[in-house]
């Protein structure tokens, strides 16, 4: 049975919601803002986190308040239906990708609520497992770039992986010391990206020495044009994609057929489009491993859990958010990550 068909049926009574702010501030520069969605009916709560990353439309919404007409009874389906007819952003968003991060924060409040309200689990439910995750921490080297706060990981958390953020500042002092290091599990090039402030044009000479120094690692959203695709066509099987996957249709499109993809929820928007692309994944032998959107709450643990159910040993981008601190605090779980399902619900204990 496919996976959405197990859930799509289940019945959904929302009462009322609630939003819950959360933010982090990064750098004086920056501040992380997200939003819990809280759902409740029938004496329990369901939640969700929004991840958009524009900080104005974060506080838009946390100013607007809960105004959406959810109230009612619902299956998944129907909730998901009512959804995506719903102006999530009324005055539009910052991006057009950011409705389908906004739209995964109802849906996956809506899946906790539901399993919560018939007394089981997401685990139950599709009829899998909870697996331990294997993780890499994701980070960039900074500009000048330097390895200094991947080394004050390895010094607390010595088998730590890492999915690192290539630029083409980087030194060859810089590409032999991570390859000395040894704990390159994934380089990300940004390829796919447009105007945001991790950009990372196509660069053929930046190419060619990541393929080249790093031979056992993943090769993230390159952006193959008439210089690049050459030097990286002998590397196919390592190439991989995050950005552009938003659907079974993206996986279809791409230049060729990937050996493994980043499936993301939150690109995904619907519980309807992520689990076909987890049932695509796996009809196809195409591997896959999950990414996180620097959640501040709930989030984290809703990733993690997936990854437990359906790619528990790629190298997914889920660790513990106190790795994204600039010095990580003693006591972080380390990978594997044991499984913490809560007893009812789509929840992560912790």
């Amino acid at each position: 049975m496919a996976i959405y068909e197990r859930i799509r049926d289940l019945p959904l009574t929302i009462d009322d919601y609630g939003l819950e702010a959360l933010s982090y501030e990064i750098s004086p520069e920056f501040t992380r803002h997200t939003t819990v969605i809280r759902l409740r009916g029938d004496g329990h709560e369901g939640v969700g986190e929004d991840v958009t990353y524009d900080a104005k439309d974060q506080l838009d919404l946390q100013a607007e308040g809960p105004t959406l007409p959810l109230a009612g009874s619902h299956t998944i389906d129907s909730f998901s239906e009512l959804v995506d007819r719903l102006a999530l952003f009324p005055d539009g968003p910052s991006r057009d990708d950011w409705v389908n991060y906004r739209r995964w924060a109802y849906e996956s409040a809506a899946l906790d609520l539901a399993l919560r309200q018939a007394g089981t689990t997401l685990a139950a439910a599709v009829g899998r497992d909870p697996r331990p995750v294997t993780f890499v921490v994701s980070m960039n080297l900074g500009q000048p770039p330097t390895t200094a706060r991947l080394r004050s990981i390895l010094e607390h958390y010595p088998g730590t992986r890492f999915k690192l953020d290539a630029r083409s500042d980087w030194t060859d002092e810089i590409i032999d010391e991570l390859a000395a290091l040894g704990v390159v599990d994934s380089i990300d090039l940004k390829g796919a990206y447009t105007g945001t402030p991790v950009d990372q044009g196509p660069d053929p000479v930046l190419y060619r020495r990541v393929a080249e120094t790093f031979p056992d690692a993943w090769i993230e959203d390159p952006a193959l044009t008439e210089e690049t695709d050459p030097v990286l066509e002998p590397y196919r099987d390592r190439i991989t994609w995050d950005a552009p996957i938003h659907s079974v249709g993206d996986i279809e499109g791409l230049p060729f057929p990937p050996k493994t993809v980043n499936v993301k929820p939150s690109r995904f928007g619907s519980l309807e489009e992520l689990c076909a692309a987890y049932d695509y994944c796996e009809e196809r032998g195409i591997g896959a491993y999950g990414g996180g959107q620097f959640e501040l709450g709930p989030g984290r643990g809703q990733i993690q859990y997936l990854a437990s159910l359906f790619h528990a040993d790629g190298p997914n981008d889920t660790a513990p958010g106190g790795f994204n601190e600039t010095s990580p605090k003693p006591g972080l779980p380390t990978s594997p990550l044991e499984p913490r399902p809560e007893a009812t619900g789509f929840r992560w204990a912790g």
